[in-house]
Order: structure tokens, then C-alpha cells, then sequence
């Protein structure tokens, strides 16, 4: 809430979605006691009320037209669908992020993909793709498809990690597309601090916030040494 009003230009933010996640379980090929502890995870009862709360806090912080991108699972789509709904937020786009190392399941199809929402706040004088777009590449065409292919990045399982880490690829794509160089992103969940890398790495200005105490100390000092 110390953030003033219509100061940030794009949210990207990637919160817990509610299916008691087990931080210290041993997927996404690693050992789970390399797994940093402290994850906070929503309950299912909590969940809309959760959403609306932060989410209205992104509508206040955002500048007119500034766009929010948040990642969801499909178990409690409907909740952040509502709550953006409720709090006046544009749909702009559904995109569907397709991911390698899918979890095994015998009962159920494999989950292999998240959601990526993106809206906007407005009024909408324009939505563009900013200064990735200048270039005239007619293969770009297939890059502005709402179905990205992006695989999640290898690390080794004795690496110390955050509970679920998003690819700097993807990352830079929302931010290369959603945003000029010199122009404020914020991380509502900063984790593992993607965002933060990514646009700083970008020339952007990062913001973020971190309820995890043990993550936060654990991956400033690599922010900070890329920052300086």
C-alpha cells in the first residue's frame, strides 16, 4: 500500500494458486530438501477474497492503460476471472503457455500448460506492442500467437531453488511486448525474482514484493550483483 497510485506501467506476477502446493516435494527435477522453505500457500475457501484484495491493490498502483499479466493454474481460474471483472480490469488477451516436464498423472490428462491473463486498465487509449514490434520481421507473426511453447529452464536438482521458478524467456517476452525502456514493473510475488532480473536486464525499473523471508534473502544478493 506504500506504492503511490498510478505510478507503475506493468504488472507481471505469477501468485500461489491454491492447490496445497508442497514446496519441499521433489519435482520439476529437483530434491526436495534443495526446495527453499517458507512458501505461503492460499486456501481454496480464501482464495477470491485473496485475489480481490491484491489485484485492486495493482488497479490502484497502475497508470491509465498500464497492463497487469498474472499466471494461473485452471483449478482456480474462475476466481481471478472474477475478481478482475469485479474490479474493472480489460481482458486483452487468454494466452495459453505450454511447458515441458509436465507432472505424471494416471487418472487425469496431463497438465502440461498455465494460463497467462492480461488486462489493462483503463480507459484504453491503446494497446500496442511497443518497441518489439518495430522491426517488420513478417515471422513475428507466429510470435504474437496466444499460445506460447516455452520450456522451463533446466537446473540442476541439487541447486537450492525457489518452490517454482518462471523461465527468463517467457518473462522477457511480456516485458519486451508490454513495455518501453525506462518504464516501472512490478512483481506482486517476486519469488525467485524473475521479474526483477529480467527487467532490470531490460532496462526497466523493478519493484517487487516478497512475503517469503528465506527467499528473499536468498536471491537479492545475485539481484543486487546485476544490478550493480
Amino acid at each position: 500500500k506504500a506504492v503511490p497510485d498510478e505510478t507503475i506501467d506493468l504488472v507481471v506476477t505469477d501468485p500461489p494458486f491454491a492447490i496445497d502446493f508442497k514446496a519441499k516435494r521433489g519435482n520439476y527435477n529437483r530434491i526436495g530438501s534443495r526446495a527453499l522453505e517458507g512458501y505461503k500457500e492460499i486456501t481454496k475457501e480464501n482464495y477470491y477474497e485473496f485475489t480481490l484484495n491484491w489485484m485492486s491493490q495493482c488497479f490502484r498502483i497502475l497508470k491509465e492503460s498500464g497492463g497487469m499479466y498474472v499466471f494461473s493454474g485452471w483449478n482456480n481460474l474462475a476466481d481471478i476471472l472474477n475478481a478482475i471483472e469485479e474490479i474493472g480490469f480489460i481482458t486483452v488477451n487468454h494466452i495459453i503457455w505450454k511447458y515441458s516436464f509436465g507432472l505424471n498423472t494416471t487418472k487425469r490428462f496431463i497438465a502440461s500448460h498455465y494460463h497467462l491473463l492480461y488486462f489493462v486498465k483503463p480507459p484504453v487509449s491503446k494497446i500496442t506492442f511497443n518497441e518489439f514490434m518495430d522491426n517488420g520481421d513478417p515471422s513475428q507473426y507466429l510470435d504474437r500467437e496466444d499460445v506460447w511453447t516455452i520450456d522451463r529452464e533446466y537446473k540442476s536438482p541439487t541447486m537450492i531453488k525457489n518452490q517454482n521458478e518462471l523461465p527468463t524467456k517467457l518473462v522477457e517476452k511480456i516485458i519486451q511486448y508490454s513495455s518501453n525502456t525506462g518504464d516501472k514493473v512490478m512483481d506482486m510475488f517476486l519469488g525467485g525474482f524473475t521479474t526483477a532480473r529480467v527487467s532490470l536486464q531490460l532496462g526497466r525499473k523493478p519493484l517487487g514484493l516478497e512475503i517469503n523471508k528465506r527467499a528473499y534473502e536468498h536471491f537479492k544478493p545475485r539481484f543486487h550483483k546485476e544490478r550493480e
